[in-house]
Order: C-alpha cells, then sequence, then structure tokens
C-alpha cells in the first residue's frame, strides 16, 4: 500500500511553518489518540501511526528536507548518505512532551499534580446603606474557610514522622504499562494506586487536620470598602480565600456589594437626585427651605416663579468620586404641591388674585381647585 504525503496526513502546505506543524500534530494526536477511541482502538492506532510517522520527519529540518527533495524513497533504511535511514520504532515514548500535555503522562505531568496548587478562592455578600456607599466604611466579616493546618503545616504528616518516596512509582505519583502491539508499542499511563498519585506515602496522618494538611475555622478580616462604591461593585482581598495545597498560594477574597435603596435618594452616577415639596405661594413669591441631604440639612433658595418640576443643583454634596477627589453634585426636583381643600376666605382670594391676572373663572364648567392644578401640571 502506498503511504500518503506526510503534508497531506498533518493538513498543512508544504510552506508550514514549525509552529503550524506543532499545531496540527498536537490536534489530530488528541483526536485519533488509542485511549480516546475506545470503539475502534485498531484504525485509531494505525492512523496514530502516520501521524507520528508524518510529524517525526517534518519536525526535523534535516529529515524535512530530504523528504521534500526524494518523497518516501528518503525513508528507505538502505537510502544513501542525503536520506535518513528510516523511521524506526515510532511507539509513544517518543512524544512524551505531547501525552504530558494532553493525557498528563510522564514525570512531567507527574510534577504538576504534585507540585503546588492555588486554592480556591471565596465570596461574601455584604449589604451597605447608601451613606456607606457614599462615604466608604471599614467593617469587620468573618467567613468559613479552609486554612492550612498550624500542627503539620500542611504536609499531612503527625509532627516527627517521616514521609516516604512511593515505592511503587518511584516518587512520580504514576505508572506506565507497556503493551506491544502490531502497530507499534502503545504505553498507557495510570495513577499510582499506591499513594493516590501523590508520590509519597504518609505513615503517621497528623491528628490535627487529620491527614488532610487543612482545617476548617471561622476567620474575621477586616475591610475597608471604598467611598462611591456602586451596588453590584465587587472588591478583591488578596490571600483571603481558601488555602492551597502543598505549599500553594492561598486563593482570593471576593466581596460583592448590595446597597440598600434610600428612602429619599436616588443615585445616577456620582450624583444624588430627591425631590421637595413647595406650596403655590411658596413657588410663587419664592422662599429659602431646609433640603435633606448626605451632609444633613442645607439651606437651598427658592427664587419667586419656580415652576413644577425645576431641579436646582448643589454643588458638592453629592457621592465621593470612585477614582478621584471631590464629589458629586445634589440635585433638587421641585413638586409644587395643590392644596386638596380650600376654606372660602382662601378660595375669594385666589379667585380676586386670578381676576388681577385677567383670568375668566367660570365655577360652574369646572371646578375651581382642578384649575388650578392644572394650571401647575
Amino acid at each position: 500500500m502506498s503511504k500518503r504525503d506526510y503534508y497531506e496526513v498533518l493538513g498543512v502546505s508544504k510552506t508550514a511553518t514549525e509552529e503550524e506543524l506543532k499545531k496540527a500534530y498536537r490536534k489530530l494526536a488528541r483526536k485519533y489518540h488509542p485511549d480516546v477511541n475506545k470503539d475502534n482502538p485498531e484504525e485509531a492506532a494505525a492512523k496514530f501511526k502516520e501521524i507520528n510517522e508524518a510529524y517525526n520527519v517534518l519536525s526535523d529540518p534535516q529529515k524535512r528536507a530530504a523528504y521534500d527533495q526524494y518523497g518516501h524513497a528518503a525513508t528507505d533504511p538502505n537510502f544513501g548518505a542525503g536520506g535518513f535511514g528510516g523511521f524506526g520504532d515510532f511507539g509513544f515514548d517518543g512524544f512524551g512532551d505531547i501525552f504530558d500535555m494532553f493525557f498528563g503522562g510522564g514525570r512531567g505531568g507527574s510534577q504538576r499534580r504534585n507540585g503546588p496548587q492555588r486554592g480556591n478562592d471565596l465570596r461574601f455578600d455584604m449589604e451597605i446603606t447608601f451613606e456607606e456607599a457614599a462615604f466608604g466604611k471599614d467593617a469587620t466579616i468573618e467567613i468559613p474557610r479552609t486554612e492550612t493546618c498550624p500542627t503539620c503545616s500542611g504536609n499531612r504528616a503527625k509532627p516527627g514522622t517521616p514521609i516516604k518516596t512511593c515505592t511503587n512509582c518511584n516518587g512520580t505519583g504514576q505508572v506506565q504499562v507497556t503493551q506491544a502491539t502490531a502497530f507499534g508499542r502503545f504505553v498507557n499511563v495510570r495513577t499510582c494506586e499506591h499513594c493516590h498519585g501523590e508520590g509519597k506515602v504518609i505513615e503517621t496522618p497528623c491528628t490535627g487536620c487529620h491527614g488532610t494538611g487543612r482545617v476548617r475555622k471561622n476567620r474575621k478580616i477586616d475591610v475597608k470598602v471604598p467611598a462611591g462604591v456602586e451596588n453590584g461593585s465587587r472588591l478583591r482581598v488578596a490571600g483571603e480565600g481558601e488555602a492551597g495545597l502543598r505549599g500553594g498560594s492561598p486563593g482570593d477574597l471576593y466581596i460583592y456589594i448590595y446597597v440598600k435603596k434610600h428612602p429619599q435618594f436616588e443615585r445616577q452616577g456620582d450624583d444624588v437626585i430627591s425631590e421637595i415639596s413647595l406650596s403655590i405661594t411658596q413657588a410663587t413669591l419664592g422662599t429659602t427651605v431646609m433640603v435633606d441631604t448626605l451632609d444633613g440639612k442645607v439651606e437651598l433658595k427658592i427664587p419667586e416663579g419656580t415652576q413644577h418640576g425645576t431641579s436646582f443643583r448643589m454643588r458638592g454634596h453629592g457621592i465621593t468620586h470612585l477614582r478621584g477627589h471631590g464629589r458629586g453634585d445634589h440635585y433638587v426636583k421641585v413638586k409644587v404641591a395643590i392644596p386638596a381643600k380650600l376654606n372660602g376666605e382662601q378660595r375669594e382670594l385666589l379667585k380676586k388674585l386670578a381676576m388681577s391676572f385677567g383670568e375668566k373663572l367660570d365655577a360652574d364648567e369646572k371646578g375651581f381647585i382642578d384649575k388650578v392644578k392644572n394650571a401647575f401640571k
């Protein structure tokens, strides 16, 4: 049976770079590895051998140059000095780095599993008031988390007792089973059943953590909530998450902020919005009122002739800028309150006022109070 072109096998062009060859090989090796093709292992093994053979040649500059010039003739063991004397054994042993990456095989994969492992991150939901969001706050929270065992310092063994290297895997955490087939040698890498992939054996576990290396505790943490945070903001407290394994760094703590609604104030960016109610005479003649702000009551001058819906700006009485200096503003929106009922004297006075403006009143056609209300809508 004639062999397929090596470039065709890998699905690359003849001008493919080294990186393109490696990327194509990894993709195909993952796809046709016998361990992931349990339904048709023989066909997968044949394709995998073909892929290995092609990559073995094209990844070597000298072999690739000979192949480009002479084709498959250069694979003959009896080929002249310009060739490369055949391919030899294309079992998995020659491609350990690729299998380590895909399947965790070999010493490299074991080292990664047995090495330091970072702890998990934690989440804490904090509810704060509108004012606390505006000005910030210092808080102390209590969270349950795992910490490195203080008795054994995380090595899981009772203090003073030895930690031995696993004799079954010689400290690698893995064992290899080699199987010879018609298509070459296949190496199946498995987790060591004696040490469960740790590479070490603890004969006397720590009594403080029962051999886990970590203990569960409730820990109080001081947190500074910055001024200007918004609802849904996330704060990161580095290193206050779960403890790591085998000397790994701890995770982080993420605090999610939820701001309670304020009965009077609304927030728009760093500005505060509120409303005040004025009577007809206050809006018409002008007045001075005391307005509730984040800084307490502040005097606000209302000019005469103020219309319903007018907003007044009070500089610097808003929310502290989260990333910068200064504060936002406070906007006060005016609502003119129409009296629901008038006594006789008040009604006559308003009628005289209307007549002085040249307005014609028709009490039979529509209620006088309704006319006043409509005038301020």
